[in-house]
């Protein structure tokens, strides 16, 4: 009996320790994918595209113009309204002065009531045009703000660009500011060996030394600069709490295949500004057209149910006509109208050969951007490798007696300047690149 007893205690601790563990201690295979440690640049656009407000902004602006369509378009459907309404009123008159006409001498407290139901329904038959063309430029400005959201895509799209290869940038010149500092300290160190051993001056070690100081706040500099630039690529991505860790390793150099005559064809065929400027002035010239259609008649049907009277049962009527209105003065209105149209259409012309312009300068300016600096990150290849075997050279002087601190301290400067100016002139290069595709209007993926 007894075992009985212990068998059964042992076989409900079991099953309450199994339940325990499946509450509370879930199987690998449950958890949760982690989370990317690295921050790819295609992620960080993504992030920037769903948060930043300026987009958001741009899409309510589209919303809108989208909506102004269903207003324009509504003037072209049929309209159908229910009118009731019920007044308490007296029915007083006196005699006339001149023809003597009497139906009360004197007036009363007497009220009737009045009952009136009416359903109307209006239909435009026609107006030569005037409500379709401006249902037409609603289309055009809402294909331009659509236009426009792409650009501000674009734009926001290069900023995370920017501000993404900045970060690198900094990250890169803290490690040669590391680099640096080890360096002096090593020099710093043989420094004090030689001056011990009787072979090195005084002067020698406090040179060194200043040296490692310089480095150190130099290093200290380079890592406030990368707090920063982590700062300005989470608030570029819209999520400035964004837990940024490692990056994808982009600072290096891929030449970006085009030629200037390729760029600047795609960006007059695709840039969104301009093509939005474009749908702007075609509605401007909607509009133009619709302003003229107001020196024409309009034609219009209507129908009327009423349902009414003093007392029931009510009287029922109904009614169904056409209406012609022919406009012969309006103090010139649609003439003022005309005249502002047309302004509109000249001004948004104005404006889209305008930006044209521009574009043709922002390609050339950005394509000269990119030469310049692919011929920088050659050249600073070079500049790190002379500099590096001068240190090297240095070095080996300072150790066999013959150099000065002084020489290997211009040495391990010129070194970092060189880094320094390389990861400057690739970060420059990627920022060309990324801004030539800006100025070519190239959509986002």
């Amino acid at each position: 009996m007894k075992r009985r007893v212990v068998r059964v205690v042992a076989v409900a601790v079991g099953v309450i320790g199994w339940l325990w563990t499946a509450a509370w201690c879930p199987t690998a295979s449950a958890e949760e994918p982690s989370t990317p440690t690295v921050l790819t640049l295609a992620e960080a656009v993504r992030l920037a595209l769903s948060h930043q407000p300026s987009l958001l902004a741009a899409k309510g602006v589209t919303q809108a113009n989208q909506a102004q369509v269903g207003v324009a378009r509504s003037n072209l459907l049929p309209t159908l309204s229910l009118t009731s309404n019920y007044t308490q009123q007296t029915s007083n008159q006196y005699p006339h002065p001149q023809f003597g006409v009497i139906v009360t001498t004197s007036p009363t407290n007497r009220s009737t009531g009045n009952y009136f139901n009416s359903l109307s329904l209006q239909q435009l038959l026609f107006d030569f045009g005037k409500t379709g063309a401006e249902v037409d430029a609603a289309k055009q400005n809402m294909k331009g703000s659509e236009l426009n959201e792409e650009n501000s895509r674009q734009a926001v799209a290069l900023s995370v660009k920017v501000a993404y290869y900045a970060l690198l940038a900094a990250r890169h010149l803290v490690q040669v500011q590391e680099e640096t500092v080890r360096q002096s300290q090593e020099h710093l160190d043989q420094t004090k060996g030689f001056y011990q051993a009787g072979t090195r001056t005084k002067f020698d070690v406090t040179n060194a030394e200043v040296t490692l100081t310089n480095a150190q706040l130099n290093l200290i500099t380079a890592r406030n600069a990368v707090e920063v630039a982590r700062v300005t690529l989470a608030n570029a991505m819209g999520v400035p709490d964004y837990p940024i860790g490692d990056l994808e390793e982009l600072l290096t150099f891929q030449k970006y295949e085009i030629t200037e005559t390729e760029a600047l064809k795609e960006a007059l065929s695709s840039r969104p500004d301009l093509l939005s400027l474009a749908a702007q002035r075609q509605a401007s010239e909607d509009l133009v057209r619709s302003a003229q259609r107001g020196y024409f008649p309009v034609l219009s049907a209507n129908a009327n149910y009423t349902y009414g009277g003093q007392k029931f049962p009510l009287v029922w009527n109904w009614d169904v006509g056409a209406t012609l209105s022919v406009p012969i003065f309006s103090g010139f209105l649609t003439t003022s109208q005309v005249a502002q149209a047309r302004a509109n259409f000249m001004v948004a012309g104005a404006n889209e050969e305008a930006l044209r312009q521009d574009i043709i300068l922002a390609i050339h300016a950005a394509y000269s951007t990119l030469v310049e600096s692919e011929e920088r990150v050659h050249t600073s290849e070079v500049v790190v490798r002379q500099a590096q075997e001068n240190l090297d050279l240095a070095n080996g002087r300072f150790q066999a007696g013959v150099g000065t601190s002084i020489e290997q301290t211009d040495a391990q400067v010129l070194l970092a300047n060189a880094k320094t100016s390389s990861i400057q002139a690739l970060f420059d290069y990627r920022v060309a690149a990324a801004g030539l595709e800006k100025a070519m209007g190239r959509p986002v993926p």
